[in-house]
């Protein structure tokens, strides 16, 4: 029995952090684009914040005629949200002229 509560926990595991690390893609993708069409930093967080949570931390990098947003985010929430385990996403667009 205890082998089975193992694996249960290790498959919810794994689904969390799938989830995490596609909310965390989703909301780099979506900084990115309010990025990319101009505009400010804030409207970015707020987009970020939208498609990854309130937990998401996201890094705004210009790089020339490039934005590179980079979102990072707690796998687990809960009574589990204090481990270090996070998802990391990261997106590149080009800026509009």
């Amino acid at each position: 029995m205890p082998v089975v509560v193992l694996l249960l926990v290790a498959v919810l595991t794994l689904v969390a952090a799938s989830s995490a690390q596609l909310r965390a893609a989703d909301a780099a993708r979506a900084g990115a684009r309010q990025a990319a069409i101009g505009h400010d930093e804030t409207a970015v967080r707020a987009a970020v914040t939208t498609a990854g949570g309130d937990r998401a931390r996201v890094t705004v990098v210009d790089e020339g005629d490039w934005v590179r947003v980079v979102v990072t985010r707690p796998v687990a929430a809960g009574w589990l949200a204090g481990l270090p385990v996070r998802a990391t996403g990261e997106a590149v667009a080009w800026v509009e002229p």
